[in-house]
């Protein structure tokens, strides 16, 4: 998901490490050494994703080592903070699947009362620092499960970027009240995408906004020339339309006193923006799109 774009497109250049037997080892050492790779300069964007276990260390969350004790059981998250802290990349984001993960930056992580992130940096976790993270019947992360629906299209916008703020929206909205609670922390001014997806609107029918509302507040009449099934159809209407039902599956518009486009078609009433596609509709007009 991470390697490839929807479209196959090359994304991030990905390295992936494994401990799947007891014969496989990933020390302290190694681990600290693949962070230093990643946050090495010549990059102006990295993303550290860790699925394994996780160990409660003084308000802090230690990512455990293969060759963790009970004092020292991996890499607290603070040493990665300080790393990360010392690079020179710009973004960086952090994506940790284990238990007491939201121990990742905390109070007890940093000695204060404050979380300290510094500029660029964002961690999305899997749960609090309180907190297990549960997994499948197979032995998967629920977190790292409901991730790959979110990077598969689940958390893209109308455009298809895929950001870590999307990102949290979709895992905190997977979880019920009950269950263990994602968390995000981030210092940035902008998102930086974490995936493409092919856009819910194709770009030339997105930029149709201004052209069929000529103002945000306009009300687009319509009437039975526009349904493909009526004999007084006329094709230039039919693609239009065709249009308007796909800014109506992502909510970018409503029909005036119907519920569904096809009866604001036939009882020749119309359709207006909602307030995301009035959000869009200035985009275009910017040119933003």
């Amino acid at each position: 998901m991470l390697a490839r774009n929807e479209d196959d497109s090359p994304n991030l250049d990905c390295r992936v490490v494994t401990v799947r037997t007891a014969r496989d080892r990933l020390t302290r050492d190694d681990l600290l050494a693949l962070v230093d790779e990643l946050l090495a300069p010549g990059s102006d964007f990295a993303l550290l994703y860790f699925a394994g276990h996780g160990a409660p260390l003084n308000g802090d969350v230690a990512l455990v080592t293969s060759d963790g004790t009970t004092s020292t059981p991996g890499v607290a998250f603070a040493e990665i903070v300080d790393r990360i802290g010392r690079s020179s990349v710009s973004e960086v984001v952090v994506i940790l699947d284990c238990c007491f993960s939201g121990g990742a930056t905390t109070i007890g992580a940093l000695g204060n009362q404050l979380a300290n992130l510094r500029r660029g940096l964002s961690v999305l976790t899997a749960s609090r620092n309180d907190q297990v993270s549960m997994e499948t019947a197979d032995g998967r992360g629920q977190f790292s499960t409901y991730l790959e629906g979110a990077l598969d299209g689940g958390a893209a916008d109308v455009l298809g970027h895929v950001n870590v703020s999307g990102l949290y929206a979709y895992l905190s909205e997977s979880f019920g009240a009950w269950e263990q609670r994602p968390t995000f922390k981030a210092n940035i001014d902008r998102l930086h995408d974490i995936r493409m997806c092919d856009p819910r609107v194709p770009l030339p029918t997105l930029r149709s906004l201004t052209e069929w509302f000529p103002t945000a507040d306009y009300d687009y009449p319509l009437d039975p020339t526009y349904e493909p099934t009526e004999e007084s159809s006329i094709p230039e209407y039919e693609k239009i339309f065709s249009g308007l039902q796909k800014y109506r599956a992502c909510r970018l518009i409503e029909p005036i006193d119907e519920e569904h486009l096809y009866y604001a078609a036939m009882h020749s009433t119309g359709c207006r923006l909602t307030a995301l596609g009035k959000h869009y509709w200035q985009l275009v007009k910017a040119g933003r799109i």
